[in-house]
């Protein structure tokens, strides 16, 4: 289930030839309508790639999109104006294919910064890419498998409603962290939806979902998030059931993020409860997430939660009071630190599961949040080391 799980779209995953594996890179959704409204979040980097500065000018001008055309092996960051003039191009070029305005195409492109285009085997592979698409779930698998860069498998997912349907597809192993996490992502939903309660929906699941991901620390240029709506179902849900299925979906496909996190043996849900407000929640789940000592013990199967108490405590007091003597640690069931003082033992927790849960009982009010992390390994290391050799 992927993005032609909703009806009205088709896709395409091929070969252009931009990686020098010879694998799959270049992926082609296209909305078939008969609405064409689409919303879009993106990074919030001040370093932005060509094609996010395209997209987000194209939908600010008009909330409407009949494609995306997405590449993985070269980024278009940081590529200067030849790297603008190539994403216009390659939108001029597939909207010829398609019979529509180049502003109704948007780019997103992913893997090395500051490397261009090699404009002669893009545009002949989104040639290829417009012949083969289809409406069938082997299209949305293969366009989910075209963009992958280190990712080990396609992250697909879909949420099926009465009559209505919300699909896609998303990539990214690295560089996550938000806003957003590295990453390209396509929604597509057959329900019959304005453009305001598009936005609205993907805005607040990116922010509950996607965004609460913090694995290694670093974010992206090229942060994606599009949602089309071709209304080919003929229903019109409320806003309020359209934000739980985009929320149901892209939480699904952030999980996928995680679970295939370069390098990663263990997945961290660190969830921050009784706290006076769920910012303070996510301000202080995020702080504990983005400690190195905490996910290097994680990958060690070490319960250290002396890490988590230590980072925890540098979380300003006036983003997120709490008395530290209130505080409960539990770490996979066991309450390690309770009230300011020892809980149970640390060797009765079983870090064995690939899965790991911190939760964190901060014991100042009844607001809650997650974020989710991964352990930090030598595979990520050896990853990164030789990313660009």
């Amino acid at each position: 289930m992927s993005v032609t799980a909703a009806q009205g779209f088709r896709a395409a995953g091929v070969k252009a030839g931009l990686k020098a594996s010879g694998n799959p890179d270049l992926a082609l959704v296209v909305n078939d309508g008969p609405l064409a409204v689409a919303a879009g979040v993106f990074t919030t980097n001040r370093v932005v790639a060509a094609p996010v500065t395209w997209s987000r000018q194209a939908l600010a001008a008009a909330p409407t999109a009949r494609a995306v055309i997405l590449n993985s092996g070269s980024a278009n960051a940081c590529t200067g104006e030849r790297g603008a003039a190539d994403a216009a191009t390659t939108a001029a070029h597939v909207a010829g294919l398609l019979d529509c305005e180049s502003a109704d195409v948007l780019v997103c492109s992913t893997g090395v910064i500051g490397e261009p285009i090699d404009m002669s085997v893009l545009l002949p592979g989104a040639t290829a890419a417009s012949q083969a698409l289809a409406a069938t779930p082997e299209a949305g698998h293969e366009a989910a498998v075209a963009i992958m860069t280190t990712d080990t498998a396609p992250k697909e997912d879909a949420a099926v409603r009465e009559g209505w349907t919300v699909g896609g597809m998303i990539k990214g192993v690295g560089m996550l962290a938000p806003g957003l996490a590295t990453m390209l992502c396509v929604l597509t939903t057959d329900a019959v939806v304005e453009p305001g309660a598009a936005q609205a929906a993907l805005a607040a699941a990116t922010a509950r979902t996607v965004n609460r991901i913090n694995s290694d620390g670093c974010m992206s240029t090229n942060d994606t998030v599009v949602l089309l709506a071709s209304g080919a179902s003929g229903i019109t849900p409320t806003d309020a059931d359209l934000a739980d299925a985009v929320e149901e979906v892209l939480g699904g496909l952030g999980r996928r993020l995680v679970a295939d996190a370069e390098g990663a043996t263990h997945d961290i849900a660190i969830t921050v409860t009784g706290a006076v407000s769920e910012e303070a929640a996510e301000a202080a789940a995020r702080t504990v997430s983005a400690s190195n000592l905490l996910k290097c013990a994680v990958a060690g199967e070490d319960p250290n939660w002396g890490r988590v108490l230590s980072q925890l405590g540098t979380v300003p007091e006036a983003t997120c009071p709490f008395d530290p003597d209130e505080v409960d640690v539990t770490i996979n069931g066991v309450t390690v630190f309770r009230h300011g003082g020892l809980g149970e033992p640390r060797d009765t927790v079983d870090m064995s599961p690939r899965e790991t849960r911190i939760d964190i009982d901060l014991g100042a009010g009844r607001a809650q949040a997650t974020v989710w992390t991964n352990d930090l390994t030598h595979g990520y290391v050896t990853i990164n080391a030789d990313y660009t050799t």
